[in-house]
């Protein structure tokens, strides 16, 4: 999905640094998706590279998105991140950001997560 968002090859190192699924415009997107998806009561779940990475997946959640589909070797660190992160503090703080002028959101994230106890 987010390679059509950017339409780049993430496979390409010549333009694969465009490619960041924390950017602001992928999460937006997400946000809003995961907001219609519980607004018409549809089930969400995203899988793949995204949901098996431990600060994408706490931007997931942030999202709204609840169910995640992951390649077993990620469960552990995922499972541990999701049992010490708190929604409500992400949310906020990711809402505060989606607007903002970053191309990345990427170390802001890990910032709160490292202020906030949130294991990655």
């Amino acid at each position: 999905m987010a390679q059509f968002l950017f339409a780049v090859d993430r496979g390409n190192p010549r333009i694969s640094e465009r490619y960041d699924p924390l950017a602001p415009a992928m999460l937006t997107f997400l946000c809003g998706v995961a907001a219609k998806c519980d607004a018409a009561g549809v089930p969400l779940s995203v899988c793949g590279e995204m949901a098996g990475r431990p600060l994408e997946a706490m931007a997931l959640i942030a999202c709204g998105v609840r169910t995640l589909s992951l390649a077993s070797p990620a469960m552990g660190p995922v499972k541990t991140m999701i049992r010490s992160l708190e929604v409500a503090p992400v949310r906020a703080y990711l809402d505060g950001l989606l607007h903002g002028p970053d191309r990345s959101l990427r170390n802001k994230l890990k910032c709160f997560a490292l202020d906030h106890g949130v294991v990655l």
